[in-house]
Parts: C-alpha cells; structure tokens; sequence
C-alpha cells in the first residue's frame, strides 16, 4: 500500500462498488465479479447483512487486502458507546480483517438516543485501536455535521455519504462539506436506475458514444464526490468502471445540474433528519 493510502486523511476512492439490498451468493458473485474487473473499494454495513458474504468473496478472489478499501456502517443499535467498538470487532470478524479502512455512523441515533458526541467518541477510539483507519458519517444533515465536527474535528471525517444524483443534488450539504474539507461520497447516483432514461444525459451519453450510468457517474466525479454504484450484472460492472475514463464539457455538466429537482427517494421514517 502506497503511503497516501495509508494516511488516514487520504481521500476516500472516487470509485467504488456498493452492496446496498445484495444478499447470498448474489452479493458473493457481485463483489468477485468486481473485483476481477478492477473494482478494489467495497462499500457494505452492518444493516445490510451481507458483510459475512463480503468478506468470503473477498477472501476467494485472491485480491491482497492491502490493494482494497473496504468500508462498512454502523448501525442505530450499536451507537451506545459500550456496544460501537464491540460491533466493529464483530463486522471485521465478519469481513475476515483486522481493520477497515472506513467506517461510518449510518444514520442519526433514532430521537437522538444515543448523542453524536457519545458515538463519534467512540467511533474515534475504534480508528485510536487500529480496527479503522478512516472514521465518517452518512446521511447526515448540516446540523448534525456540525455537532460531528464538534466532536472529532473536520479532519477527522473522512466523508458524509448521502443520496445524491441529478433529481436531488444536496447542493447545501455538499457546500457546506466542502467549506470544511469533508470529503462527499454519492450513494444511489442513477437513482434506482430512473436517470438512466432521462432524454438530457441520454443525448450526453450519445455525444460520447457512452452509456447514461457512465455519464451520470462521470458527472457525479467531475464534482468531486466518490460513487459507489451496484450492479449484479458483470458487463455492467465493467462498463460502469469505464465512467472514470469520461470527461464532460462544463455545457454538459450545466445540463445536469439544471435536473435537480429534489427528488429525494431516501427517506426512512424516525431515521431521517430534517434534510436541508
């Protein structure tokens, strides 16, 4: 592993592959197809409860850990500082690692049960015991970020990762994590699938002779944020890598950004925050 890599501050990959709803072997096949296709972040969490299923797949690919990025999220059950390193240990048992290279609070403590200050304490002294060697935070508001970086510091937080693609582009969040260095990962950049048929990246993928997912991932990386698409379809693993390749002209880039029309498809109630 390259010394940027091991800094804990380094940023976080631009790609990824994401296991969000992927279970059994089809997460199995999923995570050894992307990593035979070039794919070395993998994005998982305790909630999804495949993270056994990861790190077997991970184990058959033969990939060495220390090429991969793997993140994992801890979730609402485990904030209480008695039980987050304690789960961690149990998702790197699970994942067949001694660490992580990433792990994020998943959501806000349901009715501020357990307070950010307690669970980013704590997930802090899992990156001071080595089980992490990045700590961040995922769905979190401007508020919230705010009382993270009070906690821990900006420089602590790797990333805040949340739903944004061309319907809802979170311009505020986004903003406001730049201004204190925090790094935007974009999870469900093709909306479920619904910018794929979307008549103005359809005319931008055709100007490149790309695909729509390629588009609007490369226009996701243009400003900046990591993309952790999922597909379990191995061609389509292959070609969404190929996005890291597409330049788009700043006409196209306005294009899409003229999209937004905060379509949020995220949204579980009593663990959403008042979103800005």
């Amino acid at each position: 592993m390259t010394t940027t890599n091991n800094n804990s501050n380094a940023p976080v990959p631009a790609f990824g592959l994401g296991t969000f709803r992927l279970k059994g072997q089809v997460v199995i096949d999923s995570v050894k197809n992307g990593l035979d296709v070039g794919y070395r972040a993998i994005d998982t969490a305790q909630i999804y409860g495949n993270e056994a299923e990861v790190g077997q797949a991970i184990a058959e690919s033969g990939v060495a850990r220390d090429a991969l990025f793997i993140t994992t999220k801890i979730w609402t059950d485990n904030y209480a500082k008695a039980k987050l390193v304690p789960s961690l240990k149990e998702s790197l048992a699970k994942l067949r690692t001694d660490h992580v290279d990433l792990t994020l609070i998943h959501w806000p403590s349901p009715g501020n049960a357990v307070p950010v200050a307690e669970f980013m304490g704590a997930l802090a002294e899992a990156k001071a015991q080595g089980l992490t060697k990045r700590i961040g935070v995922s769905n979190f508001n401007i508020a919230l970020m705010k009382e993270a970086i009070a906690a821990v510091g900006a420089e602590n937080i790797a990333t805040n990762q949340i739903e944004l693609h061309p319907y809802l582009q979170n311009r505020k969040v986004a903003e406001f994590a730049k201004s204190q260095g925090i790094h935007i990962t974009s999870y469900m950049t093709l909306a479920y699938g619904k910018v794929i048929a979307d008549p103005v990246i359809e005319a931008i993928a055709k100007a490149h002779g790309a695909t729509t997912a390629q588009v609007t991932l490369a226009w996701a990386m243009q400003l900046g944020y990591a993309v952790i698409p999922s597909s379990t379809k191995r061609a389509n693993l292959e070609s969404n890598l190929k996005a890291q390749q597409l330049k788009l002209t700043d006409a196209e880039m306005a294009q899409t950004a003229a999209l937004d029309r905060g379509e949020r498809l995220t949204d579980p109630a009593g663990l959403s925050p008042a979103w800005d």
